[in-house]
C-alpha cells in the first residue's frame, strides 16, 4: 500500500493498461488523491471497470519503480443529438498520489489515453474538471459547441469537452453520463463550496 508520500521525485514512469492486480493499488491512489471524496471515487472506478471492453474505455496506470501512482478511465457516454444517440467517452476519472503530484504523472496519463482514443472511431470527449488544467491538451468549454450539460450541478466552466476527427457538425444536444456515475451520485457538485479534485 502507498504511503502518504509514496515517491517525492517520479524518476522511471511507465503508463500501462490496468491489470487485475492492480485493483488495490488504483484504489489507494484515489482514497489518498480525492481526500474526503475518495470512497465515492474509488467505488466508482470498481463498478466502471466492470463497463469497459477493449472497444468501449480505457484504464490506465502510471507506474514508478514498480508502484502505482497515477490512475486514469475514459469510459462511454452517450450524446442526445437530434439525429440519433451517439457514443462518445468520458474522461473520469483521473488521480495521482499525493506524494507524486505536479511532476506530470496526471498530464502523461490524461495524453496517453487521448491517444489511443484518438485512433479509435471516437468523436468527442467530455469531462467535468479545472479549465485551466485541461486546456493544454485541446478540452474547450462544451458550450462553445452547443453541448448541454447533464445536470445544473456542473459548473458551466468544467463541463469541457474535446473533438476528434469522427465529430460532425450535427452532433449537438446533451451529454447523459453512464449509470454508474448516477448511483455513485459522481456527477456535479453536492455541496457549491466543493472543488473538483485534480492532479
Amino acid at each position: 500500500m502507498l504511503g502518504t508520500d509514496p515517491c517525492s521525485n517520479v524518476r522511471e514512469m511507465n503508463l500501462r493498461d490496468e491489470q487485475r492486480s492492480d485493483r488495490e493499488p488504483v484504489r489507494t491512489v484515489h482514497l489518498q488523491a480525492f481526500g474526503d471524496h475518495g470512497a465515492v471515487v474509488a467505488d466508482l472506478v470498481d463498478t466502471l471497470r466492470g463497463t469497459i471492453t477493449p472497444d468501449t474505455g480505457i484504464s490506465l496506470v502510471a507506474e514508478d519503480a514498480g508502484r502505482v501512482i497515477g490512475h486514469i478511465m475514459f469510459t462511454s457516454g452517450l450524446l442526445d443529438a437530434p439525429r440519433r444517440l451517439v457514443e462518445v467517452q468520458v474522461l473520469s476519472p483521473l488521480a495521482v498520489a499525493p506524494g507524486c503530484q505536479r511532476q506530470g504523472v496526471g498530464s502523461a496519463l490524461v495524453q496517453r489515453g487521448l491517444e489511443l482514443l484518438a485512433e479509435r472511431s471516437v468523436p468527442l470527449v467530455f469531462l467535468e474538471g479545472d479549465p485551466g488544467y485541461y486546456r493544454r491538451f485541446g478540452f474547450q468549454p462544451g458550450s462553445l459547441h452547443g453541448f448541454r450539460k447533464p445536470s445544473l450541478r456542473i459548473p458551466d466552466a468544467a463541463f469541457q469537452v474535446i473533438t476528434f476527427p469522427a465529430y460532425e457538425p450535427w452532433m449537438t444536444g446533451t451529454f447523459v453520463y453512464s449509470q454508474p456515475f448516477w448511483q455513485h451520485d459522481a456527477v456535479g457538485l453536492r455541496d457549491p463550496d466543493d472543488q473538483i479534485s485534480q492532479e
